[in-house]
């Protein structure tokens, strides 16, 4: 069949004005924040599960492969369409209700383009709020954060998303519609919810969502300490972790980002630093009084030249906001970057720091570093200008390195950015042929016939359930 004679299905399915062809309109959908780009054969915008359903079943009456999109804030590549055949893009932006809220139980059902920062909103005046808290969450959406499983600054003492998802309704490739999860204390059954959390889109697209809630702390104290030695920065961080306090957010930055983000913010931060960290304290007064004397004491111990602490709200707030805009900031300095979010263990934090920067020095890259620091997710931003000739090859070639730096350091590909199509041919270097068979046959039992986000995670040949017998014997074990 057809490209046009899907498009014309499609427009029956759900409305000449839900569906977008024109060339110029799909180049808006065929990337997300990664440096990657694709092609897809037309753009739907549905309002509704049944409208999502219409077009699923329409994408295989034709046999034809569909990419789920929410923001397109992810930056692994996961929302870029790609494939044998260019596909359907799925963006689910219009379905962006809060649906109904259970202030007793702490539940809330959304749809997944609700954004990240509205749904915390929304539920404010109940003293509660969203948990996952990426960078981007006042632009990307809740749906995203189920599919990359997303965490943030404060998943170190909340968990990430996975951690605060109770149910979802999911419309499978065959256009069926299933519940996953539940509300009671254990569903029965085997755990699909926590299946699909992270399956980035290959298994189906989830179109109402309830989320797990949480009760605003009533005390918060906000650190911020400076240090001339990165590696001081790096030490501290184990420090505090082994005086037994786990804080809501150990953030860090580089000098590279102390200095873009402070021309940007102008939060009074000390740009002749090396190194800065972020540390915040919630839960009840008492106890984060003691924890916030007793972690200034450790950063002081372990060479910080300053420990400030929030004076107010509104100090607190300029911190974050100058953590937050990072990515954004990074502009000053050249028009694009590339981001990766490894993951190493914290023992290793200042080797591994050491090497992504030799690693930048070698290609002629400008690196800087700003991250999870309290549970080691790396982010290193790489900052280049694409119109210089050859400049991106030495990027990701510098990427490649950093993943393998990290995966030699005893780390693991992605923390919360999701494989997608950045990290896909690299899984081989932490998982096994029979681990990747299993992911493939679990896979395969949500999508079949394989029309999900095709080319995404999992490299190409991989074996199927159909191919098991080529595993090596033993290899489960």
């Amino acid at each position: 069949m057809t490209v046009g004679a899907l498009i014309a299905d499609l427009r029956c399915a759900i409305g000449a004005d839900r569906v977008r062809a024109d060339p110029f309109e799909m180049t808006l959908y065929d990337r997300d924040a990664s440096t990657m780009r694709g092609s897809c054969a037309a753009v739907c915008l549905p309002a509704s599960t049944a409208e999502v359903s219409a077009v699923l079943r329409t994408c295989r009456s034709h046999d034809w492969p569909f990419v789920a999109r929410g923001s397109g804030t992810g930056l692994a590549g996961g929302a870029v369409p790609s494939g044998p055949k260019p596909p359907v893009v799925v963006v689910t932006t219009r379905m962006n209700r809060v649906l109904d809220v259970d202030v007793d139980n702490r539940l809330a059902w959304v749809e997944p383009g609700v954004i990240n920062l509205d749904l915390s909103r929304a539920v404010a005046e109940h003293g509660l709020f969203f948990a996952p808290d990426p960078s981007s969450q006042q632009s990307c959406s809740v749906g995203g954060n189920v599919a990359n499983n997303s965490g943030g600054p404060h998943c170190l003492l909340y968990g990430v998303t996975n951690a605060h998802i109770a149910a979802l309704d999911v419309v499978l490739a065959d256009g069926e519609l299933v519940r996953l999860g539940g509300l009671d204390a254990e569903p029965d059954g085997l755990d699909l919810r926590g299946c699909f959390v992270g399956s980035e889109g290959t298994m189906g697209i989830a179109t109402r969502i309830c989320v797990r809630l949480t009760e605003k702390p009533r005390s918060v104290s906000t650190l911020l300490a400076d240090f001339t030695d990165m590696g001081n920065a790096a030490r501290a961080v184990s420090a505090v972790i082994s005086a037994g306090i786990v804080p809501a957010a150990l953030e860090m930055m580089d000098k590279t980002i102390i200095g873009v983000v402070e021309a940007y913010v102008q939060a009074g931060l000390p740009t002749d630093a090396e190194a800065l960290l972020l540390v915040e304290l919630d839960g009840l007064q008492g106890g984060v009084r003691v924890e916030s004397a007793a972690v200034s004491a450790v950063l002081s111990g372990h060479g910080a030249r300053s420990v400030r602490v929030a004076a107010d709200d509104t100090e607190r707030a300029v911190w974050w906001k100058a953590r937050k805009s990072a990515f954004g900031a990074v502009a000053r300095i050249a028009p694009n970057y590339y981001l990766h979010d490894c993951v190493v263990p914290r023992s290793v934090l200042v080797d591994v720091l050491g090497e992504v920067n030799a690693i930048a020095r070698a290609e002629g890259l400008l690196v800087g570093n700003v991250f999870h620091a309290g549970d080691g997710n790396l982010h290193p931003l790489i900052v280049f200008d694409r119109r210089e000739p050859g400049v991106e090859a030495k990027v990701h070639e510098a990427g490649r390195r950093i993943i393998e730096a990290c995966v030699r350091a005893g780390g693991s590909l992605s923390g919360e950015h999701g494989i997608g199509l950045e990290k896909r041919d690299a899984m081989s270097l932490v998982f096994t042929e029979a681990d990747m068979a299993a992911q493939k046959c679990l896979r395969d039992a949500f999508d079949p016939e394989g029309r999900c986000n095709p080319d995404k995670v999992l490299p190409s040949g991989t074996a199927g359930c159909g191919e098991l017998a080529s595993v090596p014997a033993g290899a489960w074990i």
